[in-house]
């Protein structure tokens, strides 16, 4: 199995995306993660088996890629919020995601495109609050029993995928890639950050 992941879009303070991250959203349609994407992270005729969403921001940032394939989102609803209450709900509904991902059948020796939302992707901090649970997705897809995934997604960081690839029966990734995001025209003006070191 293969499992992709992006972060939602750049949004606004209300919950929706902001024009930069409604035009991310687009061009990570137009150029990687859609049927006909120039620069496409899926194998010649393949399908994505899942298109995994969570909050609003990541369903608004999935639109485009749902509407391109045709297909619908899988969303692991939770309110977004910082308190700890919202935060809390989210943990559930993450840790539903991972069982899925890593347990179902369906899935097996398929590519699921998640986009989801950073503190729960990966949060030293969100980790930290809930010790002794599994919160992320560093934790609970066992990122955190391989070499060189960071412990934190950057609050300024949009422009990297995450990409995890398992053998067969194995909760254990086989690899890891971190992946920027490069856009040509006519999205090159997109903002790009650095992950730091």
């Amino acid at each position: 199995m293969k499992i992709i992941i992006a972060r939602h879009s750049e949004k606004l303070d209300a919950p929706s995306l902001s024009a930069t991250g409604k035009l991310r959203a687009q061009a990570l349609a137009d150029q990687y993660l859609g049927k006909q994407a120039s620069r496409s992270l899926f194998s010649e005729n393949e399908q994505p088996a899942a298109l995994m969403v969570m909050t609003l921001h990541t369903i608004e940032t999935m639109a485009p890629i749902a509407a391109n394939w045709n297909m619908p989102m899988i969303a692991y609803w939770a309110e977004a919020g910082i308190d700890r209450a919202h935060m809390a709900a989210q943990n559930v509904r993450n840790r539903e995601a991972a069982e899925d991902l890593l347990f179902s059948q369906q899935y097996v020796d398929k590519t699921v495109l998640m986009i989801w939302e950073h503190f729960h992707i990966a949060s030293a901090a969100l980790e930290a609050e809930f010790v002794g649970e599994k919160v992320t997705l560093r934790q609970l897809l066992n990122l955190d029993q391989i070499a060189g995934v960071p412990t934190t997604w950057p609050d300024d960081v949009y422009d990297y995928f995450w990409i995890i690839d398992y053998k067969t029966g194995n909760p254990v990734p086989q690899s890891f890639a971190l992946v920027r995001q490069v856009f040509t025209a006519p999205y090159t003006g997109l903002p790009a950050a650095d992950w730091p070191n």
